[in-house]
């Protein structure tokens, strides 16, 4: 993950075009995945450090330690920095680079889903427990069997069921992944090839576990057909994130290398969903990440950007904004400053 160059942009002349602020400035957090716990927001980002590690395309730079859990009374209201949740030392399976997780309440306990290398230089996703939303959080002593990748999401739908969705190809390694299956010898599809999809798995009753072997998804073109992997303006490369709204299931992502978080709209938790739009345009940096949660009847989308450290891509902070679900179904596009950074 190269970093852009950055020396063009006046970062004082971005911060006064850009739609919102960081919600905290005391410290770095990016992908924050939002959500209503007992009548407030609270957020579940990505704590960013600078730990010195050069810049490459396995994201080693984003050396994240730990996870910090933020709240608020309204998207508008004063942030609540609820101090240390989980660190990686108190993770007995997990060695390093504490990515971005999710988190999800059932019946009272609270479960933080984080991703984190192994010794192996492997990513499994873990699952840890709180009977407070804000933390601190208990990690499981072992990750979740069968789970791998990066990126977390876990949507409770009507009835019920919880669901989480996962992947991430470069740093994230799902381009390593057939069927489930890891060898370092498969590689990104070619450009004409079907582009590599996000994974699905209902979890079990207690949160713990998957309840059955890992789906892969299919996002199509307007016509039905999948999306190619050369599609870098549409296919999916991370950040799996999913609502629901008048009764259809919509998957929002992050393209990656072309920086734009789009979205599916399908019939069912397990897809197929078709490509449908942009939600974000690019925002500063090289990651694009998200989240969107209804509150008080209205929605919401959450986002990062590196415009408080003046475009350093693994030095990023939470921003919020107001999101459109139009009349036809479509998401209204947002544009992160009111003009483009080009």
């Amino acid at each position: 993950m190269p970093e852009d160059n950055i020396d063009h942009i006046d970062f004082v002349e971005l911060n006064k075009l850009a739609i919102s602020s960081p919600l905290v400035k005391h410290i770095y957090t990016a992908d924050p995945s939002a959500h209503v716990f007992e009548g407030k927001i609270y957020i579940y980002p990505s704590h960013d450090i600078d730990a010195g590690e050069a810049f490459d395309d396995l994201g080693s730079h984003f050396a994240m330690e730990d996870y910090h859990v933020l709240s608020m009374d309204s998207p508008d209201g004063e942030v609540t920095d609820h101090g240390l949740a989980l660190h990686v030392r108190d993770v007995p399976w997990a060695e390093r680079q504490m990515w971005a997780p999710d988190a999800a309440e059932k019946n009272g306990t609270y479960y933080l889903y984080f991703p984190a290398k192994k010794a192996d230089s492997l990513f499994q996703i873990g699952v840890a427990t709180s009977s407070s939303p804000a933390g601190p959080f208990v990690a499981e002593p072992e990750a979740i069997e069968g789970s791998y990748s990066i990126d977390p999401a876990v949507f409770q739908d009507d009835d019920g069921k919880y669901y989480m969705y996962f992947g991430g190809i470069w740093g994230g390694q799902l381009q390593h992944y057939r069927d489930n299956h890891y060898n370092a010898a498969y590689l990104e599809p070619e450009a004409h090839e079907v582009a590599l999809g996000p994974r699905v798995a209902l979890l079990t009753d207690d949160m713990k576990q998957f309840a059955e072997p890992v789906k892969e998804l299919v996002i199509t073109d307007e016509d039905g057909n999948a999306l190619l992997a050369g599609d870098n303006s549409r296919r999916f490369f991370e950040a799996a994130w999913m609502h629901k709204h008048n009764g259809k299931y919509y998957f929002t992502y992050s393209t990656g290398d072309t920086h734009l978080i789009c979205y599916a709209i399908g019939d069912n938790p397990y897809g197929p969903f078709k490509y449908s739009g942009v939600i974000l345009t690019p925002v500063v940096g090289w990651t694009s990440h998200h989240s969107i949660v209804e509150f008080k009847g209205n929605w919401y989308l959450y986002y990062h950007d590196s415009s408080l450290s003046s475009g350093v891509t693994h030095l990023r902070s939470v921003k919020v904004t107001p999101l459109v679900h139009q009349e036809d179904g479509t998401i209204q596009t947002i544009n992160p400053y009111r003009q483009p950074v080009s």
